[in-house]
């Protein structure tokens, strides 16, 4: 089946007529989902064009009104929740429970965006100036050109696509190429949404998709003059790029990138809660989150012990396609993305005393071969100076460290360019608060894995993890909405404030 492109509210092939296979990563040869438009930079000009007509109608749109669309979209994502996450998992790879979450965070991020069409509050202050009043209001931006990443190809898209909405703005959406099904369901639902919401005030171009690569579509939504602000997530690399770019442009831009994420256990720790984190954050995605588990930190006095648990739980673990029942870890995204984990598994082999306990190959048993598989993998006696201890890997790949005591175990946690999340295992609350203090992160669980955010709290990272701006929760709106102060004058006389008046 041959899928389109959204643009000025009609769906459309390529100006060129190519296309991009789109398979199952558990099933590859065997399971074609879809072809998708290879698009050029000429369907990203006329998207935007499209966007850019459609803000001067939108933005006039009550912002009440505007929630109420996402609103409806939540109810459609509701209703479809099975089928949208049985089909990301033939996609993507990660195991139905998981894309049913991505989709239920999707659910709840739009029913979060419908309530702040009526939450978009600004400021008074009192005036300087007798008979005279001070306001503020938010404002939308303009065109935003949004580009996400596979690994959550429902939830990542809605945290940037609803508040841009809700705000005011129009969109251009380039999901990435390897999850592009999803991306046109969102799109689809939520054209329908605004079609049954708004009926004959129906403004086509609002939501427009542009499908293909980010070295073509990316880069001409990054050289569009009429983009007003990006927001991105996916790589440092890339994301250094598109900061240099947009602040030359003046462009607003967002950024969510690498993590290497850290948890801590320490001896007075719930010690199988801490073991079904560590499960749960290293291998939950087959490692492929960006707040994933990378790091394990083990108080020497109960590192052996640990370890030891831990290695049996994770040879237990059952590979496979994630729409079948009990399967704990699907494959990597791709044959390329299984290449990078086994290239980093090499490099652990050959850090100096680091060892690996567990996994370090494709899985090629039976059904296995026909997909991207990795083995679950550990390593022990990791230092911190260790590239797999440094880097970022984006899989199924878990390095175990040592520490002396809490100040050692924070001191390792923060010995890295990344800050996104981090986890500490104690039952001692001066230690928890403590960690919360000094590590150097946007998120931090306590007694908790490095994975689970939820959509009403604010997302995002320190250092290279980003530039400082946040997803989810009421900080998101910020960043899709520009302030505006207003002074009313009702003296009947200039008053010149900025001058010395005492």
């Amino acid at each position: 089946m041959e899928f389109k492109n959204l643009i000025n509210g009609e769906w459309k092939p390529s100006s060129n007529g190519k296309y991009s296979e789109n398979r199952n990563p558990a099933s590859w040869n065997e399971d074609l989902i879809g072809k998708f438009p290879l698009s050029t930079e000429e369907d990203v000009n006329e998207a935007v064009k499209a966007a850019r007509q459609a803000y001067k109608k939108w933005r006039l749109i009550p912002a009440p009104k505007r929630g109420d669309v996402l609103k409806e979209v939540g109810d459609i994502m509701f209703a479809r929740k099975d089928e949208i996450a049985f089909e990301m998992t033939r996609e993507m790879g990660k195991v139905f429970a998981e894309t049913k979450g991505d989709t239920q965070e999707g659910i709840d991020t739009a029913y979060y965006a419908a309530s702040e069409g009526r939450r978009l509050f600004g400021m008074n202050a009192p005036s300087e100036l007798a008979n005279k009043m001070n306001l503020s209001f938010r404002i939308p931006i303009g065109v935003a050109g949004i580009i996400t990443p596979w690994n959550f190809p429902m939830a990542i898209p809605t945290w940037k696509i609803f508040p841009a909405l809700v705000c005011g703005n129009t969109v251009v959406f380039k999901p990435a190429e390897i999850t592009p099904k999803t991306a046109n369901t969102l799109v689809q639902i939520i054209d329908e949404a605004m079609k049954k919401v708004l009926g004959k005030e129906y403004i086509p171009g609002v939501i427009n998709l542009v499908h293909g690569k980010g070295s073509v579509v990316g880069e001409a939504l990054l050289a569009s003059k009429e983009v007003d602000l990006i927001s991105f997530t996916g790589s440092t690399l890339v994301g250094r790029r598109i900061n240099e770019v947009g602040g030359r442009e003046l462009k607003r831009v967002s950024l969510e990138l690498g993590g290497k994420n850290a948890q801590i256990v320490m001896p007075d720790a719930n010690m199988d809660l801490a073991l079904d984190a560590v499960l749960w954050g290293a291998f939950g995605t087959t490692g492929q989150r960006c707040t994933a588990t990378s790091r394990l930190i083990l108080h020497n006095d109960i590192h052996d012990k640990f370890v030891e648990k831990l290695v049996e739980r994770v040879k237990k673990l059952k590979l496979g396609y994630g729409n079948d029942k009990g399967v704990d870890v699907g494959p990597c995204v791709s044959e390329a993305q299984r290449n990078t984990v086994d290239e980093y598994v090499q490099i652990g082999l050959k850090e100096d005393k680091a060892k690996m306990l567990t996994g370090g190959k494709f899985a090629k048993e039976g059904n296995l071969a026909k997909g991207w598989f990795y083995e679950p993998t550990i390593f022990v006696d990791v230092k911190p100076n260790h590239r797999i201890a440094k880097e970022e890997i984006f899989g199924p790949v878990l390095s175990v460290l040592k520490c002396s005591d809490l100040d050692n175990a924070i001191e390792i946690l923060n010995d890295t360019e990344y800050g996104l999340s981090s986890s500490i295992f104690t039952n001692n609350v001066n230690d928890a608060f403590k960690a919360v203090r000094d590590i150097q992160a946007g998120i931090t669980y306590i007694n908790g894995a490095t994975i689970g955010a939820e959509a009403h709290m604010p997302f995002g990272g320190v250092k290279a993890t980003g530039n400082g701006h946040r997803e989810g929760g009421w900080t998101v709106y910020e960043f899709y909405s520009e302030w505006k102060a207003v002074y009313i004058d009702y003296s009947g006389k200039l008053q010149r404030a900025q001058i010395d008046n005492y």
